[in-house]
């Protein structure tokens, strides 16, 4: 994402025309959607990779969707639920007018057989957490699901709109076995899946008789008759494909080619209203160069955050002033965002004050030690946030030392104690979704990558994850918020927008902010 021209090469050219020509040439309603890299299958239980998800929101449905406001849940499978006064019991209403792809008639227990698989230990599935503590799910009759915890888990039913959720053909997944997610996948949304290439392209087609879409969208069926997702892993290509009509949609698009887009009468560029995935640096609290909040919090003050989403981002990105988006839900309005943004002077005080001194080499030290934090992150766009940082650090006399690492084995080296600060960027659809992660002291070493194991923390994690009632809920959150907040554990770096093109021949589309699937449902691709 670093500084490029877009000069349109003929090699980029040359490739665009590919993309159209590696797809069978089709009538007008088929669309080609551009995209930086693949999934690894397609299991909404086994994978948690965008890639996974953008199409998982097309083929599969969950009991419940979210609006554009990232607040506001809708009906999805479930037409209506009610939860039990102790926050234990979730009864949901199905319709009783959906049917998978294969022509399978969906009820209750194509739900209960989902969150059986999920649960089931053979599957190895991911983030059970996102499920709550599960006593069980049951199935009354072809229209109820009865879903029971064995404590109370407030984030549920925001959770369920996540796409983790999707209601699967069980019995189909059962028949592939190693081949589910790969050779096929039985799900209910608006397209149904036809076939995938690895690294090349996924092919959808138009589940003919679907109506039971969100109320979000102007139609409730698909609009085209064929999807096609096509990997095109070169920025330049990508934004050349839309130029030349050789692709109709992407939200893939580089930041350098967002004003010149933006100015093409030809196409249409449309930003999610709220979006929620934030750039940022941790701090391992416990390490000695970082463990006084002093050091910590002069280094977020000597970071110029403005500058580096100029850099950038073009400046299209928010600068951070808080570790959270303030339209997120239950965001902690007043958290001091004076103690993020640059100030040197305040800086300089206080590292003077936390007894690290310059030396006539400009950097400073203290008994004998140089104040010069190494930080872990994973190469290709972090490379110029981490040096933009370094820049401005070492402008107090911190010596930043970066060390970046191929995504391959970055992870395995994000989960040591090797590192005094990493750089992360992350998705979240609510403050609790993403305190929860981060700073739970069981989620050490890994997400809690800072090593926060805070009693207090915990406990107000607890008591904003059992929570029966909003207000219950936002408080605690927002007391664990100031207390990471004024720990300066982070530095919040930028909140990253997410853009949709749309080409000439399609209406403009709604961006939707949703695990950051600019399309979510596909229900508002259209033809002009």
């Amino acid at each position: 994402m670093g500084k490029m021209t877009c000069k349109v090469t003929a090699a980029a050219f040359a490739a665009a025309t590919m993309i159209a020509g590696a797809v069978p040439a089709m009538a007008q309603k088929s669309v080609t959607i551009v995209r930086e890299i693949d999934t690894d299958r397609y299991d909404p239980q086994k994978s948690t990779a965008r890639s996974n998800a953008e199409v998982m929101y097309m083929i599969g449905d969950t009991l419940v969707n979210l609006d554009y406001d990232m607040k506001t849940l809708k009906p999805g499978l479930a037409s209506s639920w009610a939860v039990s006064p102790d926050g234990l019991t979730y009864t949901f209403k199905l319709r009783d007018d959906v049917s998978f792809c294969s022509g399978k008639k969906m009820t209750a227990k194509d739900v209960v057989a989902t969150y059986e698989r999920w649960l089931d230990p053979e599957t190895k599935g991911l983030v059970k957490w996102r499920m709550g503590e599960v006593d069980k799910v049951t199935a009354p009759d072809d229209v109820t699901v009865e879903y029971k915890l064995k404590k109370p888990f407030s984030e549920l039913l925001y959770q369920m709109t996540q796409y983790f959720h999707t209601i699967l053909n069980v019995e189909q997944a059962k028949q592939l076995g190693a081949d589910f997610g790969v050779k096929g996948i039985d799900g209910t949304g608006p397209y149904c899946f036809e076939s995938w290439t690895p690294r090349d392209s996924t092919v959808l087609t138009k589940h003919k008789g679907y109506k039971w879409g969100p109320p979000i969208y102007d139609y409730t069926e698909a609009q085209v008759d064929k999807v096609i997702w096509k990997v095109v892993p070169e920025e330049n290509t990508r934004v050349t494909a839309l130029q030349a009509g050789q692709a109709d949609a992407s939200q893939y698009v580089p930041y350098w080619s967002i004003k010149e887009l933006q100015a093409n009468k030809n196409l249409s560029v449309t930003k999610a209203e709220n979006f929620f995935w934030t750039y940022f640096i941790g701090f391992k609290v416990d390490k000695e160069l970082v463990h006084d909040v002093r050091v910590r919090k002069a280094i977020n003050l000597a970071v110029d955050q403005k500058a580096i989403s100029d850099a950038v981002t073009f400046g299209f990105a928010d600068p951070a002033s808080t570790m959270l988006m303030p339209n997120v839900l239950d965001f902690n309005p007043k958290v001091d965002r004076s103690i993020y943004g640059e100030n040197t002077k305040e800086a300089e005080r206080l590292l003077d004050e936390a007894g690290w001194k310059k030396g006539a080499d400009g950097f400073r030290y203290k008994d004998g030690k140089k104040l010069a934090p190494l930080i872990y992150g994973i190469s290709g766009a972090f490379k110029e946030v981490a040096e933009a940082v370094q820049g401005d650090l070492r402008k107090v006399g911190i010596d930043l030392q970066i060390q970046l690492f191929d995504s391959t084995v970055a992870w395995g080296k994000l989960a040591t104690q090797e590192f005094d600060a990493f750089g992360m960027s992350f998705p979240y659809v609510s403050a609790g979704d993403a305190l929860n992660l981060y700073f739970r002291s069981a989620n050490t070493p890994t997400p809690n990558r800072m090593n926060w194991k805070d009693k207090e923390t915990d406990e107000l994690l607890d008591k904003g994850s059992t929570a029966t009632d909003d207000a219950t809920r936002a408080a605690a959150y927002a007391a664990v918020q100031q207390k990471v907040h004024d720990a300066a554990v982070w530095i919040p770096l930028y909140h990253e927008p997410l853009f949709v093109v749309a080409g000439p021949k399609l209406k403009p589309i709604k961006a939707h902010g949703n695990y950051g699937c600019g399309l979510y449902k596909g229900l508002g691709i259209a033809f002009k």
